[in-house]
């Protein structure tokens, strides 16, 4: 017998009361490399079937005691998946066909034929491992879809929500507006992967970063010898994108020439590649985001009106950070449990002091700024708990100034030494007219950090 790595992996398990048959299945199966055991009886089958790893049991109808019909029953209650080859004599033909219909996947009859065996355990392997692709691709594509990812309760992060929800399933354009930081990206990715075009592609394009001339063969491609440097000819972004969406991220960066080029392509989902004559006809979603005053840019002429209205139909605006505290806590916990498992730390939450100082925190750069600052906690924490010290914060902002307590005004005290000292522990303690000791243990107890 042969089989091949995928087949190697299933468990086999003979059940039959003639020793000379089970010893030469299982022999034949562990030859082959296959994790196979065998069993006499009922009583023994369903203990080894309890312990679990059996994808396949070949089960002889007559057994002594518990018969292989009723023993078929046990091993589907007990483990659903499990497949059942029923071993059966010629005379008992007509029970293995009733098995069939109990639930079995197919008989065999003594003496047994090695070939058919092959034959069967293959085809067995083959479906085991397109059921499980299957299940796998259906996890993967589902792990890409997840609109969960995006985490808020507060009114405003509601409210984007229900936009979400109503555009997705059109075609329409949208505008997604918000600082840097706020997730733009992540509401472009939700918004098509809840839209009918989420089994094709979403392909980004960072309009920011890339000269005019790179923009234009980002979007449309080139030909070979289109410029110096074009050695081959490669399909453009919108070519790439054809039946799915596209998210154009900092639109407002964009050329007033490619602006133009841009507006065209929308118009008449028609373009050529740069030195080319092909004309290319697409079929893509579009989806664009900035953080640019792109009614000012319009007046001030930087940036066409016709085109502004085409990407401007529907409109998404993201919030800061700073302006849904309330979310805070839910974004920590989520960024930190996602985190501790990709990084395995045992990192169970955060200090009450920590947990105020994230709401406090204005957070500049959004919730971009807010996971560095987790990941970097997580990897320089030691203890179960993220700690203030833990977060890179800056340390002025870890004294509340509406904290007019005896021991807030020593760690403003204290805090505002070792700046004027740059932080000289033996400088600041002299002048503080404490030892270095003390003034160590105070650091540690406010958490006090450059």
């Amino acid at each position: 017998m042969k089989s091949n790595k995928d087949e190697k992996s299933l468990g086999i398990l003979v059940v039959d009361d003639e020793r000379s048959v089970r010893d030469s299945l299982r022999k034949w199966f562990v030859e082959s490399g296959y994790n196979a055991d065998s069993a006499a009886d009922a009583k023994e089958a369903l203990n080894k079937l309890q312990k679990g790893g059996w994808d396949i049991v070949f089960l002889d109808i007559r057994l002594p005691g518990m018969d292989g019909m009723e023993l078929q029953k046990r091993i589907k209650d007990l483990s659903p998946n499990t497949i059942i080859i029923m071993i059966t004599a010629y005379a008992s033909v007509d029970t293995a066909v009733q098995s069939l219909k109990e639930g079995a996947y197919d008989y065999i009859t003594k003496p047994v034929d090695p070939n058919y065996l092959i034959h069967l355990v293959n085809k067995i392997a083959q479906q085991r491992l397109l059921i499980s692709e299957n299940i796998q691709l259906k996890e993967r594509i589902q792990e890409l879809y997840e609109v969960d990812q995006i985490v808020g309760e507060s009114s405003s992060m509601l409210k984007v929500f229900e936009l979400i929800k109503a555009v997705a399933p059109t075609d329409t354009s949208v505008m997604i507006r918000g600082e840097s930081g706020t997730g733009k990206e992540l509401i472009a990715r939700a918004i098509h992967s809840s839209s009918p075009r989420r089994f094709h592609p979403i392909i980004t394009v960072n309009c920011g970063g890339l000269t005019e001339g790179l923009l234009e063969s980002e979007f449309f491609g080139h030909e070979k010898g289109a410029f110096t440097g074009a050695l081959y000819r490669r399909k453009g972004k919108f070519e790439m994108g054809d039946g799915g969406t596209i998210f154009l991220d900092e639109v407002g960066n964009i050329g007033v020439k490619t602006q133009m080029d841009l507006l065209r392509v929308l118009e008449t989902k028609q373009f050529t590649r740069v030195g080319g004559n092909e004309v290319i006809q697409v079929d893509f979603r579009l989806i664009c985001a900035t953080n640019r005053d792109l009614e000012l840019a319009v007046k001030e002429g930087d940036f066409r009106e016709d085109l502004y209205y085409r990407l401007n139909v529907f409109s998404i605006s993201i919030p800061p950070l700073r302006e849904r505290r309330g979310d805070i806590p839910l974004l920590a916990e989520h960024f930190l449990k996602r985190l501790t498992s990709s990084m395995s730390k045992q990192i169970y939450g955060f200090t009450p002091e920590s947990m105020e100082l994230l709401k406090k925190y204005d957070w500049p750069g959004n919730v971009r700024e807010m996971k560095n600052a987790i990941e970097r906690a997580i990897v320089v924490g030691k203890g179960n708990y993220i700690t203030v010290g833990d977060l890179p914060i800056p340390a002025s902002l870890k004294i509340s100034p509406e904290d007019r307590s005896l021991e807030a005004l020593e760690k403003a005290h204290i805090f505002n030494m070792l700046e004027e000292m740059g932080w000289n522990i033996t400088h600041a303690a002299e002048t503080l007219k404490i030892d270095r000791s003390t003034l160590y243990s105070k650091i540690e107890k406010y958490g006090l950090r450059k």
